[in-house]
């Protein structure tokens, strides 16, 4: 698979939506990942992340303007254990109960589809990075309507054991903007990773379209210790 730019992918779509990114980075030592979100509408663009615990949460910037919580406020990124959780919705506490129970990545997804937001039934992204012992793999998951078609939902998952380091994996909700939005297609695009953490989240976010970007979330952990460091980027302040 061709190695995509990242910053190339993202200032060339105006409207990915919610993305993930998971990877390692150049030099070999850090767990990378990323997640993003954008808006359209008054109530996706009224958010912020905020940190919660050893995760973040979505919360409403003006509460006075947040109409519908049920798809734009949730915890996107948890941590159980050596295990981090990174989903585009409510799916993150879904995977983290399951996990918690000893079920698979894949089969705590069992229970959930595509979110019920007709005509677009956006797609359920998420992601697993687990460390241990010095040992790093990752998987991710796209849960979609067939086609546009609400009675089906397509399931598919990725597993990447001991990644290569300088290289990532991005997936999105959205191939482009429309109406109504196309539903992302295919395998995690192949992308590049930096050593520089700041540098990341600078070209991430300044990569994404100004009118439609919302927040950033970007985090690097130490594979030989798993400590972390996080940084946040709201366009609402």
């Amino acid at each position: 698979m061709k190695m995509l730019a990242i910053d190339k992918e993202l200032k060339e779509n105006s409207y990915p939506g919610r993305g993930i990114i998971i990877g390692k980075s150049p030099d070999g030592r850090h767990a990378v990942t990323a997640y993003f979100i954008m808006g359209r509408s008054v109530n996706s663009r009224n958010r912020i992340f905020a940190e919660d615990g050893e995760g973040i949460r979505t919360q409403a910037f003006d509460p006075a303007k947040l109409t519908d919580p049920s798809l734009v406020i949730y915890a996107p990124v948890r941590v159980l254990g050596n295990k981090t959780i990174v989903t585009n919705g409510d799916q993150t506490d879904t995977i983290y109960e399951g996990m918690d129970r000893q079920m698979t990545f894949e089969q705590s997804l069992r229970c959930r589809e595509f979110e019920p937001d007709a005509p677009n039934y956006t797609p359920r992204i998420s992601g697993i990075m687990h460390i241990e012992n010095g040992n790093y793999n990752y998987a991710m998951s796209i849960l979609k309507s067939n086609n546009g078609c609400p009675g089906s939902c397509n399931r598919y998952t990725f597993a990447y054991e001991n990644p290569a380091a300088g290289e990532g994996h991005f997936i999105h909700t959205y191939r482009c903007d429309g109406d109504p939005l196309p539903s992302f297609e295919g395998e995690p695009k192949l992308i590049g990773t930096s050593d520089d953490m700041d540098e990341f989240t600078e070209m991430l976010w300044n990569s994404l379209n100004e009118e439609n970007k919302v927040s950033l979330f970007v985090r690097y952990i130490d594979i030989a210790t798993g400590k972390y460091n996080t940084k946040i980027v709201n366009k609402n302040q």
